[in-house]
């Protein structure tokens, strides 16, 4: 015994470090800078959102990726000598790299692999790659984020808006393929100049995202008397992907589509306005696509939540709720059995237009409506799915538009079909 004893503490002794528990993350996915339309330096607005208890963002510019040399003009840049007193009072002369070319200064665009290294951490901040592949069909923008992705990719044409968007999607999926990166698309602001439709957007194989809620002031996302709002088209698709076409649910982003960083008027396109919280053991790339793709996060535009529960038979929200502030939870959902009827949209003057078609109220309908900051919903068997919107009484700050309150929203239960 005493022998056995003995070679047991000589044997080495391996412990397995236990997996981290699963927590929050706070992203955005969907910004821009002065590598394309932005008005602000790429650090600068990274430093933004990490000084704002963000952790993870995509810097997310029109068809260009922060890889290469580039100067541009201090005085032509859209944040002109604004921005870069104070890109250059934040990072030093050290940092700073400036030129004088034909009378004018320049400065030098630092790439993603250089101003991630002062300003990523473990487990505090990450920033990711992405691309916002920018085309268009006719006059219609269709504007799809291929993030965490490797080499540009270039705007898609077709014959038309499904086969551009189609086209967009099959790309950065090869390019996953190819090199093996976690990477994906989503669409964005499909109400951008009234440019994709419910119908259009719902036939687009293997895109697992849209954006639900985008923060730029010219996205329409309640949409009008004649064009669903994305809350609107949301169920639309979800119904008819899960019910009639065979294929997975639609997740619905919300980003802030941040262009401006210096205009105090609430026209501009600002950070913080939306963004994801993304439930992951570790801020890792790699664990935040698993999660998303997994449908484990929910959008905000100001709401906070606790805990989300997609179980088998219940959906259930617990909101970290603030004092004197109000919430309304609604559970909306499409059951077995619905109306398939819609009708063409028509103008004023009786012409036809081409928007999203009117559908029944059996799809996307309210199936119950709970006040507090707990909300659970069980499913009575007939559900084809069910999410949920809660919508705070607090008036949200820096508004895309006026009247707007805070909300977060759900990723669908998905629990049956036909």
């Amino acid at each position: 015994m005493r022998a056995l004893l003995r070679l047991l503490v000589c044997l080495p002794f391996f412990t397995h470090a236990a997996e981290p528990p699963a927590r929050w993350w706070k992203g955005n996915l969907h910004t821009h800078s002065h590598w394309s339309d932005g008005d602000d330096y790429p650090e600068m607005i990274a430093a933004w959102y990490k000084q704002h208890g963000y952790h993870f963002l995509a810097l997310s510019d029109h068809n260009i990726l922060s890889d290469h040399e580039r100067w541009i003009s201090v005085a032509k840049s859209k944040g002109g000598e604004l921005a870069f007193g104070k890109y250059l009072a934040r990072f030093g002369e050290k940092w700073v790299e400036q030129r004088t070319t034909g009378g004018e200064r320049e400065v030098r665009l630092k790439m993603l692999s250089e101003f991630r290294v002062p300003l990523e951490e473990p487990d505090r901040f990450l920033m990711v790659e992405s691309e916002e592949i920018t085309g268009r069909y006719l006059t219609a923008p269709v504007h799809i984020n291929a993030t965490n992705v490797r080499e540009k990719i270039e705007p898609q044409t077709g014959s038309n808006i499904v086969e551009v968007m189609q086209k967009t999607v099959d790309a950065v999926v090869a390019q996953r393929q190819r090199t093996g990166v976690p990477m994906f698309p989503h669409i964005n602001h499909p109400n951008f100049g009234w440019g994709i439709t419910a119908e259009e957007l719902m036939q687009v194989e293997n895109e697992l995202f849209f954006e639900v809620y985008n923060g730029h002031p010219l996205v329409h996302n309640e949409g009008d008397d004649k064009h669903a709002g994305t809350d609107r088209v949301w169920d639309i698709i979800l119904t008819e992907r899960l019910a009639e076409l065979g294929r997975e649910a639609m997740f619905g982003l919300a980003t802030d589509d941040a262009h401006q960083y210096h205009n105090e008027s609430n026209k501009g396109s600002h950070p913080g306005r939306g963004w994801v919280m993304v439930r992951a053991a570790k801020l890792t790339v790699e664990n935040l696509i698993a999660a998303l793709e997994a449908g484990d996060f929910y959008a905000s535009s100001g709401v906070t939540l606790k805990d989300v529960n997609r179980d088998k038979d219940r959906l259930s929200v617990e909101i970290e709720a603030e004092p004197g502030i109000t919430y309304t939870t609604e559970f909306i959902g499409t059951r077995k059995g619905f109306d398939r009827t819609s009708q063409q949209v028509f103008g004023d003057a009786g012409e036809t237009l081409g928007v999203t078609r009117s559908y029944s109220k059996d799809i996307g309908a309210v199936l119950a409506t709970v006040e507090g900051a707990s909300a659970s919903y069980a499913l009575k068997g007939d559900e084809i799915y069910v999410r949920a919107r809660i919508t705070s009484s607090k008036p949200k700050a820096d508004p895309y538009r006026a009247g707007e309150f805070e909300r977060a929203w759900t990723q669908p239960l998905v629990t049956g079909v036909k």
